[in-house]
């Protein structure tokens, strides 16, 4: 029972790192499209953005992110396997998205909400908050067979 309490104590504590995270978002990291997409930007162009700068920044945000939420799966399920195809997801979704996320940049702002997704998804912690169910179920199925 005191190994459950800790865990969830840590566990709280590592959300809200990524709490943290995005309350200081301003401060931490660049993006010229937070403003941007909160405004009107159904009639705005995009900002003017430095690439490197932009693609460093969303780097660090997601492994932050990344790290903090392979310490959460890890603390809930205790399963390195699910910890490392958590790792494989991470890094296979930066790897396909953060491309598709500059390519999209690059052309017109005709793809606004496709270029808001995707950002969504590099930006925030999404895929913790599918990945627990998922493997909370994957564990229900596992232990009725």
């Amino acid at each position: 029972m005191r190994q459950s309490v800790r865990t969830y104590i840590l566990v709280g504590l590592l959300f809200l790192f990524l709490v943290a995270i995005r309350a200081f978002e301003n401060v931490l990291f660049y993006d010229p499209f937070t403003a941007y997409f909160e405004g009107n930007f159904l009639k705005k162009n995009y900002p003017d953005f430095n690439g490197l700068h932009l693609f460093l920044s969303l780097l660090f945000r997601y492994a932050l992110n990344a790290v903090i939420s392979l310490g959460v799966l890890y603390l809930l399920f205790r399963n390195k396997a699910y910890t490392k195809v958590s790792l494989y997801i991470f890094i296979g979704a930066f790897v396909l998205l953060c491309p598709v996320y500059f390519v999209l940049l690059s052309g017109s702002s005709d793809n606004y909400l496709l270029t808001f997704y995707i950002r969504r998804f590099l930006i925030h912690p999404v895929f913790v908050l599918i990945l627990i169910p998922a493997f909370y179920y994957q564990q229900k199925k596992q232990k009725v067979a």
